[in-house]
């Protein structure tokens, strides 16, 4: 067809495409991925229902960790609680009154026999022993000057120059002068005594467990009424541990037999020792027998008060039997594991009578 001289294209002539169909498309392709997307979320939360279903399912089946009954050896060791306590612990009081001046070593401290662990200044104490002194020196000049007399009325005597009454009461003023000066001196040596309290030293080795006093504190001697102790002082090698044995293995615990400690905080470690003495007599309140074993502790690692199983090497008889759970009606088996993993199902064996 000829248009003003020019020919159109069939192509060309072809009318316009509608806004709707357009549209339409549109349209569909959402709800295709709509579609998709429903399906691909369902498959995963049935998917996650499946594996939650099975967890747990697998979590309801109770498991336990199997432990098979063996045959053990018929004599074993006879292992007993037993307590530390140190092989000497005495608490150190003072001997004089004053104040504390200063103390030289606190607790952990480890001491010698004879270091000095604290001063007191004792100021009532020294005046008595000046007073005590000058007391002395008195008796003392009192007692030259009865001598000197009695010297002299024993030569007047030779002359008549005295009676013999006159020289018997000087000889006898003489001897109870001396019998004083001589309680003069014991009461110095005593207040010296006294005043050499005023340095606390070590009785023995060891390690101090408390103070109770610190510098300034007012001391009172002695360990009654308001006095308090100072120190506390324990030696620990060896250390003691008192095991109480049942009457029925007493006849076997000698001294000299061996023992061992095992103690939960040194897992795998054994401190060797030995049975030194026993109480022999039987506890009438606890049917057992008082039993001491030392152990050497050269390092320290066992500490008085603590805690620790005993082994006796004295042979007894034990047995073991198989684990038995009473739940309910019934009795509560731990069968083997065919696979042998050590953890498997509860079975419940029945009684009789029940259905």
């Amino acid at each position: 067809m000829m248009e003003s001289g020019v020919q159109m294209d069939p192509a060309d002539r072809e009318q316009p495409r509608p806004k709707g169909s357009r549209v339409f498309t549109i349209l569909f392709v959402v709800v295709i991925v709509l579609v998709l997307l429903g399906a691909f979320t369902l498959f995963q939360r049935r998917s996650q229902y499946q594996a939650l279903a099975k967890e747990t399912e697998t979590l309801a089946i109770p498991t336990v960790a199997v432990m098979h009954a063996a045959v053990e050896s018929a004599e074993e060791d006879l292992v007993l609680p037993g307590a530390m306590q140190a092989y000497v612990e005495s608490p150190i009081y003072a001997r004089t009154n004053g104040y504390l001046k200063k103390w030289y070593h606190d607790i952990g401290s480890r001491v010698r026999q004879g270091d000095l662990l604290a001063d007191i200044d004792t100021p009532e104490v020294d005046q008595q022993l000046s007073q005590a002194r000058a007391d002395l020196n008195t008796q003392q000049a009192n007692a030259n000057l009865s001598k000197i007399t009695a010297a002299r009325y024993q030569e007047l005597i030779k002359t008549d120059g005295v009676s013999k009454q006159e020289v018997d009461n000087a000889v006898g003023d003489l001897e109870a002068k001396v019998a004083n000066v001589k309680s003069a001196e014991a009461n110095v040596r005593r207040l010296e005594e006294l005043e050499s309290f005023k340095h606390i030293y070590a009785p023995f080795g060891g390690v101090i467990t408390k103070r109770s006093v610190d510098t300034g504190t007012l001391i009172n001697a002695g360990n009654g009424g308001a006095s308090e102790q100072l120190f506390v002082l324990a030696q620990t090698d060896p250390i003691r541990v008192y095991v109480s044995v049942p009457e029925a293995y007493a006849p076997s615990i000698r001294s000299g037999l061996g023992a061992f400690l095992e103690l939960t905080q040194y897992p795998g470690q054994k401190f060797e020792g030995r049975v030194v003495r026993t109480a022999e007599s039987i506890d009438p309140g606890t049917r057992t027998l008082l039993t001491e074993v030392d152990v050497p502790n050269h390092n320290g690692a066992l500490l008085p008060g603590g805690y620790a199983q005993a082994h006796l090497q004295v042979k007894v008889t034990g047995a073991s039997a198989p684990p038995i759970d009473h739940r309910g009606p019934g009795l509560w088996h731990y069968p083997r594991s065919p696979s042998g993993s050590g953890r498997e199902r509860l079975d419940r064996a029945k009684p009789r009578g029940f259905p």
